[in-house]
């Protein structure tokens, strides 16, 4: 393609993004009024606006009331033009379970369901898929995380046995057509808790996890981004040198003394080395009365200037599901932009 086109394709699909996102920012607003906000012409606003109602992802309003001129139409993006599937499979304990929810294109979130299953497998994982579509069949996106590593599209170490060794994304774009986003837990959790934040500029954050019965993770974000690293095995801490095998660190985990003492190498590895603004540290295992103890147990080894704010949280399900569905947006968003 003709590298002045390509340009100007590109040039067209931000301009589109522009103005969907004034009115996703806005609700209802006239042409004028949009072309003002995306710093856009009135006339290539019209056009944008035309192929958007066009399509149904822009609906047009009732016209606001005339001062003596011609009544201005008003625009509404319809957030319902498209859906987004977020998926969390997970090993809880004794228990598997598969939690979804489905979000509009604003980011509402229209239905939620946890179910607990007998195993967790790519067939029953496509069957609940295949279910959801059938109930919304204009989703756009589906966003899934998973407790393990992915690596070029390939579920690698995973808590969930099953789905070692398989490229679900691609299966499941083949299937449904549709975008597929896989995701390790540990950094959709972080990249939920970090947008919970609102800083005003970009941080960098980390949210570590010390699970009962399975190898603690954790999750990197460095300078607003996701830090996977070269084969997406950042944030594996069980691999750290800390003088045992894993199979005796997880014996460790499991005692109060054990768990200090490998937690506050964790925690020191990790600032050392990403000098996070803040950790939050989750799972089954810390306790909220503890956070005194890792605190100073860090102290002993970093300066402490350098000590980022500690925070215990066990629960983080509604920072995981609400980071998986943005990242599952802004997936979509960069796939609109991209040239054809």
């Amino acid at each position: 393609m003709n590298s002045f086109i390509r340009n100007t394709s590109q040039l067209k699909r931000m301009n589109i993004e522009l103005v969907k996102n004034v009115l996703k920012t806005q609700g209802i607003s006239t042409k004028a009024g949009i072309a003002k906000q995306a710093q856009l012409s009135v006339a290539t606003c019209g056009t944008i606006l035309n192929e958007l109602v066009a399509n149904g992802e822009v609906l047009e309003k009732e016209p606001e009331e005339s001062s003596g001129g011609r009544p201005a139409i008003k625009y509404e993006y319809n957030a319902n033009y498209g859906f987004i599937i977020n998926l969390i499979v997970r090993v809880e304990v004794e228990t598997f379970t598969m939690q979804y929810n489905v979000v509009n294109l604003v980011g509402e979130v229209i239905t939620e369901v946890k179910q607990e299953v007998e195993s967790i497998t790519v067939d029953e994982i496509d069957r609940l898929i295949e279910t959801i579509i059938e109930e919304y069949n204009n989703v756009c996106v589906i966003g899934i995380g998973i407790p393990g590593v992915v690596n070029a599209g390939v579920i690698g170490v995973c808590d969930i046995s099953e789905l070692i060794g398989i490229n679900l994304g691609f299966y499941l774009e083949e299937k449904y057509n549709v975008l597929v986003t896989v995701e390790n837990d540990m950094n959709i959790t972080g990249y939920g808790f970090y947008h919970e934040q609102e800083y005003e500029e970009e941080k960098t954050f980390a949210i570590v996890t010390f699970p009962k019965n399975h190898f603690p993770g954790a999750s990197f974000i460095v300078d607003g981004l996701i830090l996977s690293g070269n084969t997406k095995f950042g944030g594996e801490i069980s691999f750290l040198p800390f003088g045992v095998k894993r199979e005796t660190q997880l014996k460790q985990l499991n005692t109060e003394e054990g768990f200090i003492q490998l937690a506050i190498k964790t925690l020191t590895s990790i600032i050392a080395i990403i000098n996070p603004v803040t950790i939050v540290i989750t799972g089954e295992l810390p306790k909220e009365e503890q956070i005194n103890q890792l605190y100073t147990g860090c102290l002993e080894y970093i300066p402490k200037e350098h000590m980022p704010n500690l925070l215990i949280q066990n629960d983080t399900q509604n920072e995981y599901l609400a980071g998986l569905a943005t990242f599952s947006l802004e997936r979509f968003k960069d796939a609109a932009l991209k040239l054809s």
